[in-house]
Formats: structure tokens, sequence, C-alpha cells
């Protein structure tokens, strides 16, 4: 089964204006699927360079490379080669020279997004980068909510044929990531330490960040574990949700929370395996609030910077989305259902932040207003409104 993905268009589209294309996330992603399916439309050359012998195919990159100025050129894993980058823009620049301007190269790339944007500053005006997120709420449908939200978003995970394959598959996945891969981004690493750091964080998953009691758990200095913290984040499997801070006089809480933004690794991380296991553990709450949070965040992208807001006197904003063009703020509490009331804490930080528009997410229910100030939507419902916004 194949999910069309809503980045084809948006490929297609950059291939259009642009000599290079850069498909940047994590793992698993679905980056190469997705570029086999774009090559299907045009006369192209796929190179894979984790398994291609790259001594002898590229002895003399720059020749090789220009044999191919009439086709489209996909060169998956490429942080594995970083000095390509260097070529490339010789390449680039003698197509151009040459009439072939754009839709030259499709680079796939599995590093940090910091990593990969740093190796290819040579080809500044060159290229373009697209963000490949795990499959969203509104690319499987509404449908298949719960099986998205257990097993995430990755596409092997998401499409197994049951439960107990797509837990090995996320197992192995993340024994492979710690052991190999993430070894390969950065020297220095304790794969040790990286894996208990990891699993602790799915346990304090939608949580304040403290930093020094993770430091004294793993025996690590408070910088070190921030670094590996910064590294999991910069590799797209952790997010740190920044609190809201203005001078407000209030005392505000200005500790991150920490989120593993695929509900599936989550699980993994926390031996959940089927869907009744999920709703009778105490995560499930705050899994699905880290779950909702990654879907908005996707979708909003650069158009809104995504917060919390949080103060010692109670009043508490479980998502505030900061509008980058018109700076309004909208305050979201998302809740799993909504036989629980909305808290008391969300309408004082409404009060408090003078927030445009306000919002109660929940995954069951109907969309309506609930009080004159804020509106109730259902989960997808509130994801087909974001996007039609934004």
């Amino acid at each position: 089964m194949l999910i069309p993905r809503k980045y084809f268009e948006i490929v297609q589209s950059a291939l259009s204006r642009q000599a290079a294309v850069a498909l940047i996330g994590s793992r698993q992603a679905g980056k190469t699927t997705l570029a086999l399916q774009v090559a299907e439309q045009r006369d192209s050359m796929y190179i894979d360079l984790e398994t291609t012998d790259v001594a002898r195919t590229f002895e003399d990159p720059y020749w090789y490379l220009n044999q191919f100025q009439n086709q489209l050129v996909i060169l998956d894993e490429i942080h594995r080669v970083p000095e390509l980058f260097q070529v490339l823009r010789s390449v680039i620049d003698e197509g151009r020279r040459s009439g072939f301007g754009v839709g030259r190269f499709l680079i796939l790339g599995s590093a940090s997004v910091g990593l990969l944007k740093q190796s290819s500053e040579s080809l500044a005006g060159r290229i373009e980068y697209i963000d490949i997120d795990p499959l969203s709420v509104l690319e499987v449908g509404a449908i298949e909510i719960d099986t998205l939200w257990l097993r995430g978003g990755y596409p092997r995970s998401f499409l197994e044929a049951n439960e107990r394959n797509s837990t090995v598959w996320r197992k192995n996945f993340v024994r492979t990531y710690v052991e190999r891969d993430m070894s390969q981004f950065e020297a220095g690493l304790s794969t040790i330490r990286l894996d208990r750091l990891w699993t602790m964080l799915a346990h304090l998953h939608g949580t304040l960040l403290n930093v020094s009691n993770l430091a004294r758990s793993l025996e690590a200095s408070a910088p070190t574990i921030s670094r590996y913290i910064s590294f999991l984040e910069s590799l797209l499997l952790v997010r740190r949700l920044m609190p809201y801070r203005a001078n407000l006089r209030k005392r505000l809480v200005k500790a991150p929370k920490v989120y593993i933004r695929d509900s599936g690794i989550l699980h993994t991380q926390l031996n959940l395996e089927s869907f009744e296991e999920l709703l009778r553990h105490p995560i499930h709450g705050l899994s699905w609030e880290g779950f909702v949070i990654e879907q908005v965040c996707n979708l909003v992208r650069e158009a809104a910077t995504p917060m919390f807001y949080r103060t010692a006197e109670g009043a508490e904003i479980d998502l505030l989305l900061e509008w980058r063009k018109t700076r309004e703020l909208w305050a979201i509490e998302i809740k799993f259902t909504l036989a629980t009331k909305v808290s008391r804490g969300f309408y004082t930080g409404i009060e408090i932040l003078k927030t445009t528009r306000n919002f109660v997410v929940c995954a069951d229910g109907t969309t309506q207003n609930i009080s004159p100030k804020v509106e109730c939507y259902k989960f997808v419902d509130f994801l087909e409104m974001l996007s039609e916004f934004v």
C-alpha cells in the first residue's frame, strides 16, 4: 500500500525553479519512496551513496555528474559524502551556462538538519530545502487516527500487517539508530548513555525538562546531557517546546517541555504494544498531547512559533501559537475527551495573554463553541481548519 504524500507536488514545483532540492528528515520518514515517485515522472538517475562504491564511481565526480545534464540525479544519503557539495556547485554552474539550470539534483539526507545545511552552504542560491515529516493525520485520514497515534508516522511502522510486526520494526529502528547511525553523525557520543537518555526522555514525555536531574541519573555533566538532547533534537527525534516569555509581571516557568516527536517511538520506548495497553497506561494523556502538538507544529511550520504557557500561580496553556505575520496568539487546550472539564488555568491564561482565538482540541466530540471565547474542535476538523488558514 502506497500512501500519497502531500510533498509530491511541492517537490515537483521546487525542481521546476531550482537546480537542487534537498529533502531533509529523520531516517525512514519516506524520503526515498517520495524521491522514487518523483523519478517516475521524468528521466532520472538514482544513486544510493550508502551502498555505492563511492571511490570507484566518483573517481572524477565532476566528470561523472556532468554526464547527466538533462537528467534528474537523485543522491541518497548525501551526508555520507559531504565533499560532493563542492563538486555540485561547479556542476550546477556549468549546467546553467549550458541551459540546464533547474531540476538537476534531488538530494536526500538523514543527518541532522544543521549538519546537512552547514555542509551545503556552498550551494547557496542553488538549493531549496523541503522538510519531510512522517505521515500526518491529513494524509492517512480520520479513520486511521488511532493506528497513527499508536504506531507513529514512520510509513513502515504504520503499514505493518499487525501491531506485533509494527512494534518489532520500531524496536529495530531504535536499536539501529542508536548503535549504528548516530555514531556516524557526531563523533564522541556514548551510544549506551544516549540509549538510556532516549528512554528516560520517553518517561519524561510532556513534562518540564530538568537537565541537572538527568545528568545526575546518567552520571554525566549537565553540558554533556544538553549536548546529547540537542543532538537528538537536530535528528528530529526529540522536540523541546519552549515556554512563552513576556514581561507580564508574572512568575513564568522558564524550563522547556520535552517530547518524543514520534508517538510510535515513544510507545516502543515504554513497551506499549496495543491500543488497550496505551489507554490503560498513565502516559496516555501526555502521549495524546504530544501527538497533537507534533501534528500541529508540522502543519504550521515557519508560519507560527509554537510554545506553551505556565505561571507559578497555576495559569497554563498546553500549546500557544504566535503567528509571525500578525503576532496574534492562539491558545490551545489539548484533551483526549470532553468528559473532563477545561481547566481553570486555561481560562486564566487566555485572560492574562489576551489571546486572539482559543481552542479546545479533543479526539472525539463535535466542533462547537463552548463559551463566547472558546471554540471546541474535533482534532481532524481542527487540522483541516488550520491547513486552510496556513
